[in-house]
């Protein structure tokens, strides 16, 4: 569901192990008479043994993969308050030992067959998960269910585990929106167990014992309480065998309460939080409790959010974002939950804009009437809900969790077609009935962090800047409680409350040949047909991006990309986002170090439409002012926001720290300054140069072949000459080895320690991406030893960036300010480790396959295999650059690595980029 997917990953994402327009004013509508070859595959079994535990098995061989999840009906909702924390904690400890895979063994049998290994915890469940080869079924399935129903849960990994999760926790606050949200959910859902943070709070996690996990998992841990999901190229008889053997034996000992609704604390009015901070911009939250996703209202809930703020062509994207540029960025979304929900609102603003942005709001919202939503408002949301859940079915991970959440919660295998025809009906009576119920002001719960009167611009500098920031703050008197008063003035103002009324509480045949066509004037077309789902991706990848800039032009081909598809021929940047949001489709363009993208995807029924405004994109591009002026002003935000986060921070200072006399050497974004005074014609310059450069073009999924080499050719025949492709130079590495950067008010540090390496055509370059495998992931040796072993951060991992002539490794760590020296000497042991004892066989090995695994698993959908097509021929690697990667991993010794890492990680030439707090 939209819900899951959108708000409630928010919470997950901080909850989860790391492992690292038209001819047409309207189109038509989907035909429920249409039904694609993926549609009609055969339905999941769906078996329930004697003990009450669900199987569900869906086969799928369009991949050599297996997806398994095993969901258990539990979360942080199902906790006292005393126990606040402890589904997520437990979700640590599983990956800490079990009774037959010690310390972390149910990681490392995974990943050494190429597997993925995850959990995480929500507020109503809890889910285990893995991703497998398709041949190592049965070996996912014996982990989850080892590691849900037979953790040791030893006292001392306990002790080191709690360290980490509160590293975590600490980690959360230093982001945003996570502090947002943890703000309004203790608002809106007040008095509720759906109140607390699912990381728990600091005294609580730390309380907890080994004997409360245990006791946990005896209460909530119940055959009669789990679902186990199976999707895959797997043999469905054998799966169902394998399940009996592993989980039939397994006893509940106790019945379950089904858990009792939940009505939350209301206030008399309106509840506003104001916060300040070491921030570039507002951070801006509103909500109002809503139904939960087993309301009848929970659909027409979802469709009401898109129509506010689902896209781009939302009302109040098209408002506050486009016409009066109050925002820079703003969304709505329905946050749906087992016995509650919420409606949410989320903003980025200048603080300048905050007054007269609220005033507006309250305005609108007290103005919204779905009586005047148009039937293209609601025909389009319903489409784009629509086409979500069918995407979700291009991965087979999407598709077992799609089947997982449904089964376990509507508890049907029809629970999808009941959704799509509860979807299509959604009228405006319906959408009047939900807002009068929804749209209350005295339910308003709003939340707000603003800078402080320094912000983190003045101390995002080397350290030797001094504290002028510091006087500055302290010197500056602000009233956060007087903010609030104004804002609930301005709402009572705008929206004044209603009388109380009676509203309720809130297969693989389907995959061709590729084909590689010559276009001649330096164009080639890639055709990868795969008529699996009734969806077409494109990507045409051109060299330039940077490498076209000058020194003083550095973010004119971001601003370009952001540009590009904000009007063509007639067509105005609404009207293009009309279009496309009316056939649940999207145009992009982006600007990378060395090449420049334009992608479309989109149903197949809307082909000839998307192809149509893809082509008049690329050949008459409008770059109108007043949008040019729209996307500087959206492009330096998205710098400040990038401050505003540490690890942004480091990533957007890493390259100009490193390199010299290079594009590479370049902050991507731009400067600010800079960046307001580019025009309409260093724009046009640039695409006419971008143009120039040799392209490729390529096409997966469901598609017309004939439509699409008319266009091809018709694209390289319209060129205007092909110029020689642009390459940056390869750079000079700076004499400075060390830089830091400040970010008040924030708990962590993180730490970059960086290694020179070599572009990705070097023969080394196999050995370092087996390098980087092994000491990344749970069962990797940074893992392994600074977190688990020493407990000196939440997340740690290496990484490797590799361009045509340059390249980086580094070691990352985000931890406590008293621990950096400690982290940086385990960076420096690991890497005397490497170049002194050679690595062991099961280590290389599990490296080789999570390569194998993660590269299929990331090469599932239809956009990463177009992208992937057109970005490898781009920058001259043959097509199956990858596959020759993984055959040439396979044959390295450990002493090849052994070697590899004495030439490459020496921490001696090694340079530090750190973000501290102080």
């Amino acid at each position: 569901m939209r819900s899951v997917k959108l708000l409630a990953a928010l919470a997950w994402g901080l909850l989860m192990i790391p492992v690292v327009a038209g001819a047409a004013d309207r189109a038509p509508q989907p035909d429920a008479a249409t039904v694609h070859a993926a549609q009609a595959a055969a339905a999941p079994t769906v078996t329930r043994l004697p003990n009450g535990l669900t199987v569900l098995i869906q086969r799928d061989t369009r991949f050599p993969l297996a997806s398994l999840r095993l969901y258990v009906g539990t979360g942080s909702a199902y906790e006292t308050p005393k126990e606040a924390g402890i589904s997520h904690l437990l979700e640590h400890m599983v990956f800490k030992g079990t009774e037959k895979r010690p310390g972390g063994g149910a990681a490392e049998a995974i990943e050494s067959v190429g597997g993925y290994i995850n959990a995480a915890t929500s507020f109503d469940y809890t889910v285990f998960i893995t991703d497998v080869p398709a041949a190592s079924w049965s070996l996912g399935m014996d982990v989850l269910q080892d590691m849900a129903f037979h953790a040791t849960v030893e006292p001392q990994a306990l002790e080191n585990e709690k360290k980490v999760v509160l590293a975590e926790l600490e980690r959360g606050e230093d982001n945003p929106s996570a502090k947002l949200f943890k703000t309004i959910q203790s608002m809106v859902w007040k008095g509720t167990t759906y109140e607390r943070p699912i990381i728990g709070y600091h005294d609580t996690v730390s309380a907890v014992t080994s004997q409360d996990l245990h006791d946990y998992v005896a209460r909530h841990y119940q055959p009669q309480n789990a679902l186990l999901v199976v999707c895959g190229d797997v043999p469905q008889a054998d799966v169902l065998a394998e399940a009996r053997r592993l989980f039939g034996n397994l006893r509940n000992d106790r019945d379950l309460t089904p858990p009792l609704p939940v009505t939350p604390e209301r206030s008399t009015g309106a509840q506003v939080s104001v916060r300040r901070g070491a921030y570039n911009k507002v951070y801006f939250s509103a909500a109002l409790p809503a139904p939960s996703f087993v309301s009848d209202r929970s659909v027409p809930l979802e469709v009401l959010a898109h129509v506010l703020g689902g896209d781009k062509s939302s009302r109040l994207y098209r408002k506050f974002k486009y016409t009066e540029g109050l925002v820079d960025d703003i969304s709505a979304s329905d946050m749906t939950l087992q016995r509650t929900g919420m409606l949410y609102i989320d903003a980025t603003l200048k603080p300048e804009n905050l007054d007269t942005f609220w005033k507006e709001l309250c305005a609108e919202l007290a103005a919204t009437d779905p009586a005047t939503f148009t039937n293209q408002e609601i025909d389009r949301a319903k489409l784009n809900l629509e086409d979500s859940l069918f995407r979700a079915k291009e991965t087979l991970s999407g598709l077992a969790s799609k089947l997982g959440f449904f089964q376990f919660f509507l508890h049907s295998p029809l629970a999808e077609q009941n959704y799509l025809t509860v979807l299509r009906g959604v009228d405006r009576a319906q959408l009047a009935s939900l807002a009068r119920e929804v749209l209350r002001p005295e339910n308003l719960c709003v939340a707000a962090l603003l800078p402080d009167a320094a912000g983190p611009s003045a101390t995002a500098e080397a350290t030797a800047s001094g504290d002028k920031a510091d006087a500055t703050a302290k010197d500056a008197t602000i009233d956060d409680a007087a903010t609030a008063d104004a804002l609930r003035a301005a709402l009572a103002e705008q929206w004044p409350a209603k009388a109380a009324g009676t509203a309720q509480a809130a297969g693989p045949e389907a995959v061709g040949a590729t084909e590689t066509v010559d276009l001649g004037h330096g164009r080639t077309l890639v055709l990868l047909p795969d008529t699996t789902l009734p969806y077409t991706s494109v990507d045409m990848t051109f060299t330039g991006g940077d490498a076209l800039l000058t020194p003083a032009q550095q973010g004119l081909a971001e601003l370009a990309a952001r540009l590009l598809t904000r009007g063509a021929g007639e067509r105005s940047a609404t009207e293009i986002q009309d279009f496309l949001a009316d056939r649940a489709s999207a145009l992009s363009a982006s600007a990378g170090r060395e090449t420049f993208t334009v992608s479309t995807r989109f149903p197949t029924r809307f082909g000839a439409d998307a192809l149509a405004l893809f082509r008049e994109t690329l050949k008459r591009p409008a770059f109108p002012a007043e949008e040019l002026a729209r996307e500087k002003d959206s492009q330096i935000a998205s710098i400040r926001a990038r401050e505003d986060q540490p690890l942004g921070l480091a990533f957007r200072n890493l390259f100009p720290f490193l390199y010299r006399k290079s594009s590479y050497a370049y902050f991507h974004r731009g400067d600010p300054d800079a960046l307001a005074g580019f025009t309409q014609r260093q724009v046009r310059d640039f695409w006419r140069a971008q143009q120039t450069q040799p392209w490729v073009m390529a096409v997966c999924g469901d598609f017309d072949r004939d439509a699409i080499l008319t266009l091809a050719r018709g694209l390289a025949a319209e060129g205007d000459g092909v110029a020689k492709a642009a390459v940056p130079a390869a750079p000079a590495w700076s004499a400075q080895h060390e830089k830091s950067l400040v970010l008040k008010d924030r708990n962590q540090t993180h730490l970059l320690m960086i290694f020179p390496a070599v572009g990705q055509n070097d023969a080394d370059t196999p050995g370092l991406e087996l390098l980087r495998t092994i000491l990344a992931g749970q069962g990797g040796l940074l893992f392994r030893d600074l977190r688990d072993g020493q407990g000196l951060g939440y997340t740690v991992t290496a990484l490797l960036w590799q361009g045509r002539s340059a390249g980086l490794a580094a070691f990352y760590i985000g931890t406590y300010p008293e621990k950096e020296q400690q982290a940086l000497a385990g960076f420096r042991e690991a890497a005397r480790r490497l170049a002194a004892e050679p690595l062991s066989g099961d280590d290389i090995q599990r490296g080789i396959n999570t390569l194998v695994g993660d590269y299929y698993r990331d090469h599932q959908s239809l956009a990463s295999r177009s992208g992937e097509a057109a970005n490898l021929l781009a920058r001259g690697f043959p097509l199956d650059w990858h596959k020759d990667l993984l055959a040439k991993v396979r044959t390295l010794t450990p002493k090849d690595l052994q070697r590899l890492a004495a030439k490459y990680f020496n921490p001696d030439k090694a340079y530090i980029l750190r973000v501290a707090p102080r």
